[in-house]
Formats: C-alpha cells, structure tokens, sequence
C-alpha cells in the first residue's frame, strides 16, 4: 500500500508541474480500491500537487532569466495572460492553482512577482485540496 501512496503522490505533483498528466484518475482508481483511506488519499494527493506547484513557484523565482529559451516551460502569451490574471486578482488568484491551462502559469507568475512562499502555500493547498475532496465526494456519492 506505501507503492500506491507514493504513486498517488508522484502522479499528483507532476500534475502539478508542467509535465502533462492528470492524477485523478490514479486517485478515483486508488479510491474505487479495498485498503486505502479517503483521507490519506486526500492528504497524499494534496501534498503531492501543492508541492508541485512550489517547483514552478520555484520557477518564477529563481529561473525567470531563462523565458526565452524553447525549452522554457510556459510560453510568452501564458506567461503574459497569468500575469494579467494575477494582477488584476492578486495572491487570492492561486485559490484557483488547480485550474486546467491557467494554474500552472499562475503559479509560475507567483514566483516571478515574489509571492511570499508561505502565503503561496496556504493558498495554493486550500485550493488544490478543496478540488481533490470536491472529486472524492462526488465519487463516493456516484459509485458507492
């Protein structure tokens, strides 16, 4: 069972990064299983994605220098957009972190404006729990 906790973990922060991959289908898989805790489930998913989000906070802070090179992760008009979005919502923005196309240049954008980390953290695991347990609830009231 620590195998499938780590790689709900795994699954969760690349999710969160910018590699292409959708943990909730591991997570609805691993909560469809006998043997594992919807609250572990959701801890362990949570801390995996805002610990993803915390590298491309990383990112923006520390690596903006390299934006222009094609391997960069976000491209110029993303990178642009979040931080339009950004500024004109501010830290409250990353309650939506989770968000498909915008979250990860979001939490790119916080780095690169200097978020505080600890702010970035509380808001960015509020937001990507609150969206993990609103998927497990709706598993357990549909399939169960």
């Amino acid at each position: 069972m620590g195998a499938g906790y780590a790689g709900l973990f795994l699954s969760a922060f690349l999710a969160s990064t910018f590699v292409p991959f959708s943990s909730e289908a591991v997570l609805v898989a691993m909560a469809a299983m006998d043997g594992y805790e919807t609250g572990v489930l959701l801890a362990v998913a949570s801390l995996g994605n805002t610990l993803g989000a915390l590298l491309n906070w990383a990112l923006g802070r520390f690596f903006l220098r390299w934006k222009d090179r094609s391997w960069f992760p976000v491209s110029p008009t993303h990178l642009e957009q979040a931080t339009q979005w950004f500024n004109q919502y501010g830290a409250w923005s990353l309650l939506l972190a989770w968000v498909p196309i915008i979250g990860d240049p979001l939490t790119l954008v916080a780095g690169i404006l200097r978020t505080n980390v600890w702010l970035f953290l509380i808001l960015v695991g509020v937001g990507k729990t609150a969206r993990y347990a609103m998927i497990l609830g709706v598993f357990d009231y549909v399939l169960r």
